[in-house]
């Protein structure tokens, strides 16, 4: 049962606080049964309960121990992103992170990693909004303003606010497996992949009509990822034209209908690899990446791994 520790400091954003807490602390349908053990540690704040930036308080028995024992450390949001994180927590992270824990941080959490020196001669992310003042005070850390998040493995740095719920589930998926993030993106109603390369910011956030929603497009598409699926298929079927649907879909989406596509079919094949015994070639025709050829070359530069490699290591690490 992988343990994950909660850093609560005094005047925390909550809602980066509730967000691994709602996805990681109880179980829900499809939970394996080692799933995570989900601590809460107060740190910096002498034994007190520490408070939210709204008029919450946490209350917890956990503390800086539990928090370097852990096997994932979750930084939420920065009380001041003006001033300094607590010692406490800096050296904890620190210690954590020796012992082989992985370190995440959600939103302007990415501040209080920076502090520890952990991100320098990295690439880190951020909320959009602190990404010139992170990269001004610690200019050792090279701050990519616009993607989701950026994972180095021990490492992990999120973009704000929601974007925490992308985070969260990539973990989940890392430790346990696409089909469980995505029967778990479901009961959330969130999507169920969103690569930490694709833009943390919208221009149009949401559609102006509620017609122009492309979510019936995109159920449409998930269900026909083995069809060699075009642009004008899309836009055919959304009803509208070529350049129409791929500005609409920028917009939604932050990425273009083919590179959605390929993510689609990337994780399609990811979840084939990790819970069937289909050959490789199968895996590739299924998951509508053609050739096995195909599959390797597409599959192995979105994940650094071939695919036989990654059923290979995904049973090796369940096993273990």
């Amino acid at each position: 049962m992988p343990s994950i520790a909660v850093a609560a400091t005094e005047g925390m954003p909550f809602f980066e606080l509730a967000i691994p807490c709602h996805i990681f602390g109880f179980d829900r349908i499809q939970t394996p049964p080692d799933w995570y053990d989900l601590r809460v540690c107060a740190i910096g704040t002498d034994g007190a309960a520490p408070r939210t930036d709204a008029w919450f308080s946490t209350r917890t028995p956990y503390g800086a121990e539990e928090l370097i024992s852990a096997d994932t450390v979750l930084v939420p949001g920065s009380a001041d992103v003006h001033g300094d994180p607590p010692a406490e927590l800096v050296t904890a992270l620190r210690e954590a992170h020796r012992r082989g824990a992985r370190l995440v941080s959600l939103c302007s959490g990415a501040f209080t990693l920076a502090a520890t020196g952990l991100l320098d001669g990295r690439t880190a992310a951020t909320h959009w909004m602190y990404a010139s003042l992170l990269a001004e005070r610690y200019p050792a850390v090279t701050v990519d303003p616009s993607v989701l998040y950026v994972d180095h493995g021990d490492v992990l740095t999120g973009a704000g606010s929601t974007a925490s719920i992308d985070v969260c589930l990539h973990l989940v998926r890392e430790d346990f497996g696409t089909e469980i993030a995505n029967s778990l993106a479901r009961q959330l109603v969130a999507p169920a992949h969103r690569p930490g390369g694709q833009a943390q910011y919208i221009e149009t956030p949401l559609p102006e009509r509620r017609d122009d929603s492309l979510a019936p497009l995109l159920h449409w598409a998930t269900e026909r990822l083995r069809r060699p699926l075009t642009v004008a298929d899309l836009a055919r079927q959304a009803n509208t034209s070529p350049r129409t649907l791929v500005r609409r879909f920028h917009a939604a989406t932050g990425t273009t209908p083919m590179q959605w596509l390929q993510s689609q079919r990337i994780a399609r094949a990811r979840e084939l690899l990790e819970g069937t015994d289909l050959p490789v070639d199968r895996v590739a025709e299924v998951s509508g990446l053609g050739t096995a050829a195909n599959l390797r070359r597409h599959f192995t530069r979105a994940m650094g791994v071939p695919p036989i490699d990654y059923r290979r290591s995904y049973r090796a690490a369940r096993v273990a």
